[in-house]
């Protein structure tokens, strides 16, 4: 009880010789303030790569060969549509054609983004398959597959309709 009298009888001497100092001090090593962004984002604090929902696909690594999604190790071309993942028949990207995605002329709700993983390079989407894809009502997101997985796992995490197609990164032109 003393030490805590003590402390509040200096305070106001404290506070008193804060005053006297110079108004505008110079800041001899200034600190610069993150942005206000950073500041009041939880991004630091969420990671997107493991802590992962039961229900929800997320990519989590690739290969020359294949994907790893929820831990699991596939081989081949993938199909996701919402949280639902399949193997998909295309080896290179000219086995793209429109009745290889045949599946959105009948899933519902249809996703508002197509993302397609083109393999190792982005490649230009053949105008037959593009007309098709906005036939469906999607938008089309055409990346080298390892971008467009990682598309796929913030538009899936911010709850997005979303589907994508990708083969695997080893495959070029």
């Amino acid at each position: 009880m003393a030490v805590r009298q003590r402390a509040v009888g200096t305070l106001p001497n404290l506070i008193r010789s804060l005053r006297k100092e110079s108004p505008n001090p110079k800041p001899t090593n200034p600190v610069v303030l993150p942005s206000l962004r950073r500041a009041f984002s939880l991004y630091d604090q969420i990671n997107l790569i493991d802590n992962v929902p039961e229900d929800q696909l997320r990519f989590q690594g690739y290969t020359e060969t294949g994907f790893k999604v929820n831990g699991v190790d596939y081989q081949g071309s993938l199909l996701c549509v919402g949280n639902f993942l399949m193997s998909w028949a295309p080896t290179k990207f000219s086995d793209i054609t429109p009745d290889s995605l045949s599946i959105f002329q009948t899933v519902r709700p249809i996703p508002e983004i197509f993302v397609l993983g083109c393999g190792k390079n982005i490649e230009l989407v053949n105008p037959e398959l593009r007309r098709f894809i906005r036939s469906t009502g999607m938008k089309l997101e055409a990346l080298d597959s390892r971008n467009a997985a990682s598309t796929y796992n913030i538009l899936n995490e911010e709850g997005r309709i979303v589907a994508a197609a990708l083969l695997p990164y080893g495959v070029s032109s």
